[in-house]
């Protein structure tokens, strides 16, 4: 499948039915397709845990044909949202609007994995669409407005770095999804996907569960709600200190889509003990540094507060039928479910559930809840210098155009084509090409984000644990407001025979916390291999279009190494990293009464400010050495 155009369902990839557990993000799907003011599921965890596959098995529950539209993450807002359309523009001079990938997605599945690292304003742009159901788009001489009812999935690795809590608290719905540790499980997981690759064949099993499933959500409608479940979730919300209305709006609607899967007449509170970790998990953080999610206990023990002594369960009558979707609108009666259903005591969303097709999205109104997606005239940029700030560049998020002069420019095509479409010849007919005089360039607005790589002398000296110590409390906090602003930390320790990458570039706080563990010291000094992996990280960062790197050394200048002249050797390899024209910090860990001076020396080199580590007011708990970097680097880059 091309990434970015409607997947074809067919027998190379597994049915929903056929996935093995991960029963929660099965039950989330469903309930974000009963529901679609959830606004989407997001589900984090490991790499190859079936993510996709699940996203992709539910389009095939929905409505026969619905679409499996996967958004690459090197979108652009006009192949997203949609534009101008150029070919028509230029070919019979005819002003038309291209539809784009959310248009695709009508009535099916939106994909995004990696939605962590998908520039801030499409995510924020597929949210506000995914609960509308209307995408409207006013630009470039256009006033488009179409259904895009869609459910929204997206993934993320957090070793990635997570997304901003503003865009994680629009999610409607998250879910941990992890690989299974259990062999048996692997081996049957195993055994399922390669006889699909060998045979392309579908069991009758998985075919009979699909079509059952599929009937079921079709007929599937959110159940009432109750007083009793509203002023739960209320509870239940200040219980665990959810800031804002969107848990208790979120557990409320999850509550009715649960309650309308099962064929209830209406919710209880009981419902909300179902949907309440996936509702409240991912809202309950506030800081960087507290862990993801929420404590098994803590949870409990507010959901026993807030909710009432359970009561007699009432008998379940069937759904409201759905007339125009079903001729019978009744679910599945329990017995007549495929093989693997599970009874009505357990939780649903068992291996062979599926999520129900979605309702006919209106035709854009006033009375809707339209997203305007307004192109502004000119650029808003923060007013204060530093790190996150918006400031035009030639990559993000288009704002304004200006006349192309420049090859480095980014062609703008949509505003290329009007001006050339309102150019006329001296007698009055169209222009026959396009003119120099013609073309634009989009400026885009960007936020600007850095790379900070801390290169530690991790050597056998008596300081080196005070550095390393210095340097893990500086990376993690540096990382507390990564989340927010897209930075990345990296930790190079020199000491022995070479360098170690002991953090590989990261915005994840948890990840950095595991990996500055236990890191070993002892040996000689190999100053220049230290330099030499910083100036490769800087390189491989630019060569993938990353952040901006900067360089913080953690050193008393000494080498000691293999070379015939390691203090050579080491100003050689700073004279190479000082080339790469990167920003860099010299920390002078030399101590003593008698100082050589050597990292001052290096600092010259490298053209690098130099700041004496123990002058560093409360250097030993490495705070004050996060503010050092934060005030002479980070919060100082030049604008790209």
């Amino acid at each position: 499948m091309t990434a970015g155009e409607v997947g074809e369902r067919g027998a190379s990839h597994l049915r929903f039915s056929e996935v093995v557990g991960q029963e929660d993000a099965k039950l989330a799907l469903i309930l974000a397709a009963v529901e679609p003011h959830l606004g989407g599921v997001l589900l984090r965890g490991d790499k190859g845990s079936a993510k996709t596959t699940l996203a992709r098995g539910l389009a095939s529950l929905l409505a026969e044909g619905a679409p499996f539209v996967e958004l690459p993450l090197g979108a652009t807002e006009d192949r997203v949202v949609g534009a101008v359309d150029v070919a028509a523009l230029l070919g019979d001079r005819r002003h038309a609007f291209r539809k784009g990938l959310l248009a695709a997605a009508h009535g099916g599945v939106l994909y995004v994995d990696e939605i962590n690292l998908l520039a801030d304003h499409l995510v924020d742009s597929l949210l506000d669409v995914a609960v509308a159901g209307i995408n409207r788009v006013e630009r470039d001489g256009i006033s488009e407005a179409h259904p895009a009812r869609f459910v929204l999935v997206g993934s993320m690795n957090p070793e990635e770095g997570e997304l901003r809590p503003q865009l994680l608290d629009r999610f409607g719905l998250c879910v941990e999804v992890h690989s299974p540790t259990d062999p048996a499980t692997r081996a049957s997981i195993v055994r399922r996907q390669i006889g699909l690759e060998r045979d392309g064949s579908i069991s009758d099993g998985a075919d009979a569960s699909d079509r059952a499933l599929r009937e079921r959500l079709a007929s599937t409608l959110p159940a009432p709600l109750t007083d009793a479940t509203v002023d739960a979730a209320a509870r239940l919300s200040v219980a665990v200190g959810a800031e804002g209305l969107r848990a208790d709006l979120s557990l409320c609607r999850a509550a009715a889509a649960l309650a309308g899967w099962e064929g209830r007449s209406e919710t209880d509170p009981e419902d909300l003990r179902r949907v309440a970790a996936m509702v409240l998990a991912h809202r309950r953080r506030r800081d960087p540094f507290d862990p993801p999610g929420m404590d098994d206990r803590e949870l409990a023990d507010a959901l026993d507060d807030a909710l009432p002594p359970p009561a007699a369960p009432a008998p379940a009558p069937a759904p409201a039928p759905r007339e125009a979707l079903s001729d019978d609108p009744s679910p599945a009666p329990a017995d007549s479910l495929p093989e693997g259903q599970p009874p009505e005591d357990q939780p649903p969303g068992a291996p062979d559930a599926v999520a129900p097709a979605l309702p006919p999205a209106p035709e854009p109104s006033s009375q809707d809840h339209p997203l305007r997606l307004v192109l502004p005239a000119a650029s808003r940029t923060d007013s204060a210098a530093g790190r996150g700030a918006a400031a035009a560049g030639p990559r993000g998020r288009a704002i304004r155009t200006v006349a192309y002069e420049r090859p480095d420019q980014r062609l703008a095509a949509a505003a290329t084509a009007l001006a050339d479409a309102g150019r006329v010849a001296p007698d009055g007919s169209p222009a026959a090409r396009v003119a120099m005089a013609d073309l634009r360039a989009a400026e885009a607005e960007q936020r600007r984000s850095c790379l900070v790589i801390l290169a530690v002398d991790a050597s056998g000296s008596m300081a080196a644990r005070h550095r390393l110590d210095a340097a893990r409390t500086a990376a993690i906090g540096l990382l507390g407001d990564a989340y927010r602003r897209r930075d990345r930390v990296a930790l190079i320790a020199f000491r022995g025979e070479g360098a170690e990458v002991v953090l590989r570039p990261t915005g994840s706080v948890e990840i950095a916390r595991a990996r500055l563990q236990g890191i070993p010291t002892g040996g000689r000094t190999p100053l220049a291999a230290g330099l030499r992996a910083v100036t490769a990280m800087v390189r491989a960062s630019r060569r993938g279009g990353g952040p901006e790197p900067v360089a913080v050394l953690i050193t008393d200048g000494r080498a000691t190494g293999d070379e015939a002249d390691p203090l050579a050797a080491a100003q050689a390899a700073a004279a190479e990293l000082a080339a790469t024209r990167t920003r860099t910090l010299v920390l002078d860990a030399e101590t003593g009464p008698t100082r050589l001076g050597l990292a001052q020396a290096l600092a010259r080199t490298l053209g690098a400010d130099h700041v004496a580590l123990d002058e560093i007011e409360g250097s030993a708990d490495g705070r004050a050495v996060e503010r050092a970097i934060r005030e002479r680097l980070t919060d100082s880059l030049p604008r790209p």
